[in-house]
């Protein structure tokens, strides 16, 4: 499974929200479009945990030094 950038999930979650406000899509549509949302937030969150966890980590070693 390729691997999507920050950048890219964020996208994908905009036209997913888009979709959804739009009312265009069916009540099915609509829920898959809601879970693969909630899929991509949860991704977000982790990744976005990640970044921060790396840059504490760099900024205690600049101080460390």
């Amino acid at each position: 499974m390729e691997k999507i950038n920050f950048e890219q999930s964020l996208k994908e979650l905009e036209e997913i929200v888009k979709s959804l406000e739009s009312g265009t899509i069916s009540l099915d549509e609509s829920l898959e479009y809601f879970e693969k949302g909630i899929n991509l937030v949860k991704l977000l969150e982790n990744q976005l945990k990640n970044v921060e966890e790396r840059a504490v980590k760099i900024i205690e070693n600049v101080n460390q030094e």
